[in-house]
């Protein structure tokens, strides 16, 4: 396995760092991983198991090493990310790609494939949080706008304890859930003083951008590109493994279980990654 080289990209509003493992993966095409508002050191692990593939991870906009320049926050919504993930695929040459989206990176590499679908051979989302395909959209997407406001009016670590209790609760959200009070941030080791910062993407725009964000089916489906959506075996029940289910569905597909929950690909690596391999031998 090759040690990572980090190159940066210039783009509108921001500079993209990016971190490239040429690993040569001679009949094989450079594989993607993506996550937002993750970054490329959450994957170093998952990067480790493709020793025969070149692999790219990187930091979407905002995030860790890519810092935007145009003093926005530093959240983005899915179209800006789809169009940074177009410039990386071709200043890399490297199209069609692979591409493996977990979480908000499968959400913007779903609305990467529908506005440029022959960048990518095979897209793997797992777990896109596509609120807008839940039959309890309403809910989610009002506990999302409840957790941005929280974030707001109270720092951190009571916006972050709000989002855990959305994320891993189990079945549909039901009514009343958003504006009920939140556990207290010191049950998941949270701060609960206000530090007065409002620099963390995930809980600024992020969110709700991402949840919120229309897929465009149409488009999804008449592209030439393979788009498996995945399913952790731990949390198919909750809201975003509910709606890589859903996705599948609109696009008459059979969604792939991965093992563990959510955050399979780090706490299983190796076990996820061999399904992973699968999926992208087809």
């Amino acid at each position: 396995m090759s040690e990572p080289k980090t190159y940066t990209l210039e783009a509108p509003g921001a500079v993209l760092h990016y971190d490239l493992r040429d690993n040569g993966g001679t009949g094989h095409p450079v594989l993607l991983l993506i996550g937002a508002p993750m970054g490329a050191s959450g994957f170093a692990a998952l990067a480790g198991q493709f020793a025969d593939r070149t692999v790219v991870t990187y930091d979407p906009r905002g995030t860790e090493r890519s810092q935007r320049t145009d003093g926005e926050p530093p959240g983005s919504a899915p179209g800006e990310h789809a169009e940074d993930l177009r410039r990386l695929i071709q200043a890399l040459g490297a199209g069609p790609a692979d591409v493996f989206g977990s979480s908000g990176g499968a959400v913007n590499a779903l609305a990467l494939v529908a506005r440029n679908p022959r960048l990518v051979r095979t897209l793997v989302a797992h777990e896109p949080p596509a609120a807008q395909v839940l039959p309890d959209r309403e809910m989610v997407l009002a506990a999302c706008a409840d957790i941005r406001e929280t974030y707001q009016h109270s720092g951190f670590g009571p916006a972050m304890a709000n989002f855990i209790a959305l994320v891993s609760h189990t079945g549909p959200i039901p009514p009343g859930f958003p504006g009920q009070p939140a556990p207290e941030p010191a049950t998941f080791g949270l701060p609960a003083q206000d530090d007065g910062s409002r620099d963390d993407p995930l809980l600024g725009l992020h969110m709700t951008a991402c949840a919120g964000y229309q897929l465009d089916f149409d488009a999804l489906r008449a592209a030439p590109t393979r788009i498996v959506l995945g399913v952790g075996t731990q949390s198919g029940q909750m809201m975003a493994g509910r709606a890589a289910v859903a996705v599948a569905e609109r696009l008459g597909t059979t969604p792939v279980t991965f093992p563990g929950g959510h955050d399979g690909f780090r706490s299983d690596t190796g076990a996820f990654a061999a399904v992973l391999r699968t999926v992208l031998d087809g």
